[in-house]
């Protein structure tokens, strides 16, 4: 969330800090990551395509039972339909391998009869981070309509979202630019509240498709004590 710096004068913004838990492939009470490892990370961010698997964040992560990590995809809306671009990432460290889907076959079902591994019928659901971005004319209202539309895409791969998930969906638009910093009234645009459906469809097509390139992104590996 932006705001004024009431200290130093300047605008500035929260970071948000979220987490999936790898402790099962991780020594997670290692304590490995350094400042430095921060500090690295942030300036070598890059714009371009964005590195899937078990990459960053996502390397300790397992998802239905197999190794998974870091997925997007993205859906861009002909021109009648605005011509917007939905972009998702996830994070993806959830589900039993009993319960995955792909393309709306049960193919989780035919696996789990001759798991690879025993993780794939032990594995209990765990979480998953979900980021939508767009460039939609969105306000805040609507993009938090557009939020909870990831559960959808996240339902189609097969989870139920247990007792134990962490689910969190963040959602933001890119339009409107430096609204926020204004000093005076501005004009923003927006769609209208009856005409988001493309942008939803786009959204819950994109997010079950990363889920998706996650697994397939991701290559095996063998995590702390030989997990």
């Amino acid at each position: 969330m932006p705001g004024t710096n009431a200290f130093a004068g300047g605008f500035y913004t929260y970071p948000i800090v979220a987490e999936t838990y790898d402790g099962f492939l991780n020594d997670i009470n290692g304590f490995h990551v350094m400042l430095t490892d921060v500090e690295a990370a942030l300036d070598g961010a890059q714009p371009g395509p964005v590195a899937e698997g078990n990459v960053g964040g996502g390397t300790g992560m397992i998802r239905y039972g197999f190794k998974g990590g870091i997925g997007t995809s993205s859906r861009k809306l002909p021109a009648g339909q605005g011509g917007y671009t939905v972009g998702v990432l996830v994070q993806c460290n959830c589900g039993r391998c009993s319960q995955l889907r792909i393309g709306g076959l049960p193919v989780g079902q035919e696996l789990n009869s001759a798991p690879p591994r025993h993780w794939c019928t032990a594995r209990m659901p765990g979480s998953i981070i979900i980021v939508v971005a767009t460039d939609a004319p969105l306000l805040p209202h609507q993009v938090e309509r557009l939020a909870r539309r990831a559960t959808l895409g996240l339902a189609r791969t097969g989870s139920t979202s247990g007792n134990g998930s962490g689910d969190i969906f963040i959602a933001f638009s890119t339009a409107n630019p430096n609204a926020a910093a204004a000093k005076s009234p501005i004009r923003v645009s927006m769609l209208p509240n009856d005409s988001p459906d493309p942008v939803f469809e786009a959204t819950v097509q994109a997010t079950e498709e990363s889920i998706i390139n996650a697994m397939v992104g991701a290559e095996t590996m063998t995590g702390a004590n030989n997990s």
